[in-house]
């Protein structure tokens, strides 16, 4: 973040805009996982699947951006 009334070091820019860059990559696999349901409310299924179903989901999100 910008000190009040000073400019950004250059390496400081660069890791910012590296940052935003991952970041970027991470939300739209986050809002993919939204599309399929599972993170976007209360998950009503039993709890021990959770993490089975969401790592099935996230397989199928990273299958389908990947190729």
């Amino acid at each position: 973040k910008k000190p009040p009334g000073r400019d950004l070091e250059p390496e400081q820019m660069e890791f910012n805009q590296r940052l935003a860059k991952v970041r970027v990559k991470v939300e739209h696999r986050i809002r993919s996982l939204k599309i399929f349901r599972i993170l976007k409310g209360v998950y009503r299924g039993r709890r021990r699947r959770f993490e089975l179903r969401l790592r099935l989901i996230a397989a199928l999100v990273n299958r389908m951006i990947g190729g």
